[in-house]
């Protein structure tokens, strides 16, 4: 204070009970403190820096479960219903470690990529944890995925390693690997050598045995003294802020592209986010997650919440089913429950509603896509969650920016996002001109702080794009920020399509429809869908004097791209409505 002028006028402002005076001229460059809901509209301009007085963790996944199993080793940590399987901290944290000693014995090596396919199973959970013990990759493949882009994905992150069920549903993950390598078949475990996939090593079958592949069993039981002495010395050599999990995340171009995550992401994003939602102080903490693993909302603010705030999680079903859910919600006692908007329309109009006591479930996530404002009433009123908040994020970004309080009125539950996230700053830019725009006006939202990602995979192109060189990331959604920092989404740069949460690029779409011989030419927009929130439309020019089918379209697509990604519409036209500069006009089809 010594260097200030005794003429300046002061404001007194309170910064973690320390009573600090600043010039008036500088208060609008406090942040907004976000320990609790702001009350005063302290932004002047759509710049919001979540200030909080907890620090930011800087521990490895290894460490904070670590810790968790120190403060309740006796405590359920995971339930998975349909399989019946029900782990203890003390027990989960054995076979991590057992697991993690496996995976070395195999062959796999700090900074090795492996890739996790198939659903919501314990092994999913288990190698989250044992991968990142060991200071593997974890590669989130999406379950859907066929052959095609199973091996995309995995060629371009180099996965050293797959684990998979041999079937799921429809999708034979055994079958479609020899499909992609057959050199598997006469492979010694542990040695592939693929043509296709050149890193591959090896595949770890969790229910069944087959030639070439490793079972989950001859991985748990190589894990033997010398790899778990191994495992503990090179715990020293990892660092918070080590790549550990990269996400399949895609653009307007069609690509996808591996969103690289740190500990030091993932593990924040998981505290602040608990912490929002109440779980450094409530007690008897139950959450029921039907939501996907491979997908951010399921790993980090489900799966990562286990060993951060010491959670239990119940997983009603490997895959969604709505009935189990409310079953779960019931049965378990549940206290929160994640869901996306689609999930939660779901579950609001089961006929049979009424007949699950869902009295122990106060509070909850919906996030993964837009929320209609009248889903949100409805789930307070007929479902009883009265403390239901409103998350924002992307992959890209760990992945929550902005989170409601459970405390929020009504308004704010339906119209926004909530408000910025602890250590995170915001702001809402003209995308032409780069410049911060009014509170209230739209523009682009970009991130930045800890939460940021490191890089796509081996893209530095594509990375560069996204991410300014002063450390910005650009989200492409266009929003508003008010006084408080509440966050208001309106719309998307990009052209993605959000199918009951699971983010769809047209482009990917139209790349593929213009294989078929008799398409001319392919544009792919989302329709408004009341339950799914948007559904895919693919609008078809036909190569001259060829006649095609609805029908013929959709059999053509079914096998070759993931069963969300097949259009639910399929309309045949002679034209496109173009723009002044030629571009196709996709939103009049709307």
């Amino acid at each position: 204070r010594s260097h200030c002028s005794p003429a300046v006028n002061y404001t007194s402002i309170c910064i973690c009970s320390t009573d600090i005076r600043l010039p008036e001229s500088l208060s609008y460059s406090v942040g907004i403190h976000v320990d609790s809901p702001p009350i005063i509209p302290a932004l002047t301009t759509s710049y919001a820096h979540g200030t909080s007085s907890t620090s930011l963790r800087h521990t490895t996944i290894g460490e904070a479960l670590l810790k968790a199993v120190e403060r309740s080793p006796d405590t359920e940590a995971v339930v998975f219903l349909q399989d019946g399987v029900r782990k203890t901290f003390a027990q989960l944290q054995q076979d991590v470690d057992q697991a993690a000693a496996g995976l070395l014995a195999i062959g796999l090596q700090k900074g090795d990529r492996l890739g996790m396919w198939g659903p919501n199973t314990y092994e999913w959970i288990l190698f989250q944890f044992a991968t990142a013990k060991a200071g593997i990759i974890l590669v989130s493949v999406n379950p859907a995925y066929q052959p095609q882009e199973v091996e995309f994905a995995l060629r371009k992150v180099g996965c050293k390693a797959i684990v998979c069920l041999t079937q799921f549903k429809t999708q034979k993950y055994c079958d479609m690997l020899r499909q992609i390598c057959p050199e598997i078949e006469t492979s010694t475990p542990g040695d592939i050598r693929s043509a296709r996939l050149p890193d591959l090593r090896s595949v770890i079958v969790i229910d069944s045995r087959q030639p070439g592949m490793f079972h989950l069993e001859d991985v748990m039981q190589a894990g033997s003294s010398q790899y778990i002495q191994q495992l503990q010395d090179l715990q020293k050599k990892i660092s918070f802020d080590d790549p550990i999990n990269i996400q399949f995340t895609s653009g307007t171009t069609g690509v996808p592209k591996g969103a690289t995550l740190s500990h030091h992401n993932i593990i924040n994003n998981a505290y602040f986010v608990g912490s929002r939602m109440g779980y450094t102080w409530r007690p008897d903490l139950r959450i029921c997650l039907p939501v996907p693993m491979y997908h951010c909302f399921g790993s980090v603010g489900g799966g990562m919440c286990i060993a951060v705030h010491g959670i239990s999680i119940v997983f009603p079903s490997a895959g969604y089913e709505g009935k189990a859910t409310l079953a779960a919600l019931e049965s378990e006692r549940c206290t929160y429950i994640y869901g996306t908007p689609t999930m939660y329309v779901d579950w609001i109009n089961q006929p049979d509603l009424a007949k699950y006591d869902l009295s122990s479930v106060h509070s909850g996530i919906m996030a993964g896509s837009p929320c209609p404002p009248e889903v949100v009433k409805k789930v307070i009123t007929m479902m009883g969650v009265k403390e239901i908040t409103i998350g924002y994020g992307t992959t890209e970004n760990s992945p929550v920016t902005f989170c409601g309080s459970p405390s929020d009125n009504l308004d704010r539950k339906c119209d926004t996002v909530g408000y910025i996230m602890d250590h995170i700053e915001a702001k809402i830019v003209n995308p032409s001109t780069g410049e911060i725009v009014p509170l209230g006006m739209l523009g682009e939202v970009m991130i930045r702080g800890y939460c940021v990602m490191l890089e796509y995979w081996g893209d530095e192109a594509k990375t560069r794009e996204c991410i300014t060189k002063e450390g910005w990331y650009k989200t492409g959604d266009i929003g508003s920020m008010d006084a408080h920092s509440y966050l208001r989404i309106e719309g998307r740069i990009k052209d993605m399509i959000i199918r009951g949460g699971e983010n769809i690029y047209p482009a990917e779409i139209e790349q593929f429809l213009h294989t078929h011989p008799k398409i001319k030419e392919a544009q792919v927009v989302g329709v408004a869908d009341p339950r799914m929130g948007e559904e895919v439309c693919a609008c078809i020019k036909l190569v001259d004097g060829k006649d095609c089918t609805e029908e013929e379209i959709k059999a053509y697509c079914k096998g070759q791209i993931a069963h969300f990604k097949i259009p639910r519409y399929v309309l045949f036209v002679t034209s496109y409505p173009l723009t002044i500069t030629g571009k196709v006009r996709a939103h009049i089809f709307l």
